[in-house]
């Protein structure tokens, strides 16, 4: 397992499964997060959700709800968040202003089903093709977020992807300049793992 400060920040979004809404509290109980592998620039990513890999901490303390990653757009806050079945797990609760009523709404009568976090990666295994992870788990190539922080979470009006995605917009709207800081960013990760 290595240390990766380079590839450390990113978003992932996932339609959400609604699993509870106390319209007296404004409260949504709902999966921010999962295991699917998604591929970033080119490269094969999974958010490990076993014991230990996932700090909650910052979430659980101080976490905010957000609406499309804007942090000038807070709807609400994260009153608990945990890991269940390799998923991450959240109750939220929504505030009482116009804007975050009216993301409240769209939630409620799902018109709003995607979630998306951003997240910050600490330590990574990368898994070479024809090899599986050390604990069996992912087959390679792919590299395995092993400890990451997620530090937001976001209700998204366009998930990336519809079974679990990671913020493709920027991908699609601008790939040229995505892929050559991808490629850039690559290279900066390879140096540093041989040093």
């Amino acid at each position: 397992m290595a240390e990766n400060k380079n590839r450390s920040i990113g978003t992932r979004s996932l339609p959400f499964k609604l699993r509870e809404i106390d319209e007296d509290n404004r409260t949504v109980t709902l999966s921010f997060s999962s295991e699917e592998p998604y591929s970033r620039y080119g490269e094969t990513e999974i958010l490990d959700h076993a014991d230990g890999a996932v700090d909650l901490t910052r979430l659980n303390d101080i976490g905010c709800v957000l609406f499309n990653h804007n942090r000038d757009f807070v709807v609400g806050k994260v009153l608990k968040a945990w890991v269940e079945n390799n998923r991450g797990v959240a109750q939220i609760q929504f505030d009482e202003d116009e804007k975050s009523n009216e993301i409240y709404e769209k939630v409620k009568n799902e018109t709003l089903k995607g979630t998306s976090i951003g997240y910050r990666i600490t330590a990574v295994e990368n898994v070479a093709a024809n090899s599986v992870s050390a604990d069996k788990r992912f087959a390679g190539p792919c590299y395995i977020a092993r400890k990451w922080e997620p530090f937001e979470i976001s209700i998204v009006s366009v998930p990336a992807d519809p079974t679990v995605g990671v913020s493709r917009d920027f991908e699609v709207v601008n790939k040229e300049v995505a892929r050559a800081l991808a490629e850039a960013q690559i290279k900066i990760n390879k140096n540093k793992c041989s040093l």
